[in-house]
């Protein structure tokens, strides 16, 4: 009787499908600015995990602020998830899927201390240039109520 193994892999690549690469236009080394062009900070996004985790650290142009996140394909899901904490001790849980150009992550809806819902939605866009944009919106319903961050990362030439 012959014993066939359906667990072998097939490929070196645990995480090379379309939607587990989605997220790759952010990988790199980057300086930050902020949306009137004064430094924001610097930004790495790693693989790690043989490509299955993007792994993010972040540190102000403020001193003394870091974070850094977990990013990753859920296939069970079918969604991208992120998970952020900081030095702070804050941290935000994101999910979603790339559209065309842009990943687009929301948080499951939040209660503030006055009771008010509201949600957190940032999209990270592929500009034609390579760079990226970042835009961080506070969402009550479907309306956009603030913008936490909105900046630009240009990748740091080695």
């Amino acid at each position: 009787m012959t014993v066939v193994n359906t667990f072998s892999q097939t490929t070196d690549c645990n995480c090379c499908s379309e939607a587990q690469l989605a997220f790759d236009f952010w990988v790199g080394e980057w300086n930050v600015t902020n949306a009137d062009g004064t430094p924001a900070g610097k930004n790495s996004i790693v693989k790690e995990e043989n490509g299955c985790v993007l792994r993010e650290n972040w540190t102000s142009a403020k001193s003394g602020f870091t974070g850094t996140s977990l990013n990753f394909y859920n296939a069970l899901e079918k969604q991208w998830e992120q998970l952020w904490v900081d030095n702070t001790g804050n941290y935000l849980k994101l999910a979603g899927n790339r559209v065309d150009n842009r990943m687009v992550m929301t948080s499951v809806e939040l209660t503030r201390s006055d009771g008010q819902k509201y949600r957190n939605r940032i999209t990270w866009t592929l500009n034609k240039n390579e760079s990226v944009s970042q835009l961080w919106e506070v969402l009550e319903g479907d309306q956009v109520t603030s913008v936490v961050f909105e900046g630009l990362y240009k990748k740091i030439l080695k």
